[in-house]
């Protein structure tokens, strides 16, 4: 059994060996430990330090291409290399590497194809009230999205087997979290969490500059998600909403018109026509979209054979190498 430790980076010369330093060397159940860090276009001497501590695979990109792709880059590189569970963690040190056999361990019991960390978010020094209670919100909306009981969903310190590595596909741009949480619930892959210690912080979050950004991005992230894996639950939900209110509007119009009144109430009528109409297109939008969400699964299948292919097969030339 082969774990490869990933580390997403940009520009962390000062903080990566520090890092790399508490990774650990040797993990009961693991043959091979591996380190592999994703270069997101940093401009100082991030690969260079990392070189020079001896890990074994950079992944670069000549641009800076946002954490989601450089996840996904990672994933590639670490299957591509034989690696049976990935641990992802941060190049800040702000999870404590210790913790890394924790996460493995219930793969490694083959308890769970996914293993997400759980921070003491509300003993946190470092993290404002503020930003405690939408850490908590904002993993409430995923368990919900995600039919999973995820505690701290935004962690990006977690462990991914082999097979679950070969299912994922992050779409957006900013954040791999989120997205991975709600597409593995909703595709049954087994997920757990356990509670994992963080250290003090070294520098301050590059993900978001503010807290209404962040706010801003997740919620964005999390509907996205939630539009691509549930569109028919998604636009039913709005399409009833919005035929509801029509249907009230016109139960209102027919209220006055028994009264004789109906005559100064012809905007209720134009509007209740209007959004009856809105409601019943919503809805065929979510037909629509049902239709292509289940042409997704389709592709994802058969993207998840032919990485199940591509991959196993250079496993297996490495092994005969061997």
């Amino acid at each position: 059994m082969k774990l490869i430790i990933q580390i997403p980076c940009y520009n962390e010369e000062e903080t990566l060996t520090v890092a790399l330093n508490d990774l650990p060397k040797h993990i009961e159940g693991l043959d091979e430990i591996e380190y592999l860090i994703i270069n997101d276009g940093s401009k100082d001497k991030t690969v260079q330090v990392a070189k020079e501590w001896g890990v074994h695979y950079v992944v670069n990109f000549k641009q800076n291409k946002g954490l989601a792709k450089g996840f996904m880059a990672g994933l590639d590189a670490c299957l591509r290399n034989g690696a049976d569970i990935i641990v992802n963690t941060d190049a800040d040190n702000q999870y404590c590497a210790d913790d890394i056999e924790k996460l493995v361990r219930p793969i490694l019991n083959g308890e769970s194809d996914i293993v997400i960390g759980e921070r003491p978010i509300d003993s946190t020094v470092h993290f404002s009230p503020l930003k405690k209670k939408l850490q908590h919100f904002g993993s409430f909306v995923v368990r919900k999205a995600s039919k999973s009981s995820i505690p701290d969903a935004p962690s990006g310190f977690r462990a991914y087997s082999r097979e679950a590595a070969m299912q994922m596909n992050v779409v957006n741009e900013y954040t791999y979290t989120l997205e991975t949480i709600v597409q593995a619930g909703r595709s049954k892959i087994p997920m757990s969490s356990v509670p994992i210690r963080t250290n003090a912080e070294l520098r301050p979050s590059r993900l978001f500059n503010s807290i209404f950004g962040y706010v801003k991005k997740s919620m964005v992230t999390i509907l996205r998600a939630f539009m691509m894996y549930k569109p028919m639950k998604f636009f039913t939900i709005i399409g009833s909403v919005v035929f509801l209110i029509g249907a009230a509007l016109g139960v209102r119009f027919l209220v006055f018109l028994g009264m004789g009144q109906g005559g100064g109430h012809i905007q209720s009528l134009i509007l209740c026509s209007t959004l009856l109409l809105l409601g019943f297109q919503t809805f065929m939008i979510g037909l629509l979209a049902d239709i292509i969400a289940a042409n997704r699964k389709l592709l994802e299948d058969i993207q998840h054979h032919v990485r199940k292919m591509d991959y196993d097969g250079v496993k297996s030339a490495e092994k005969e190498e061997i």
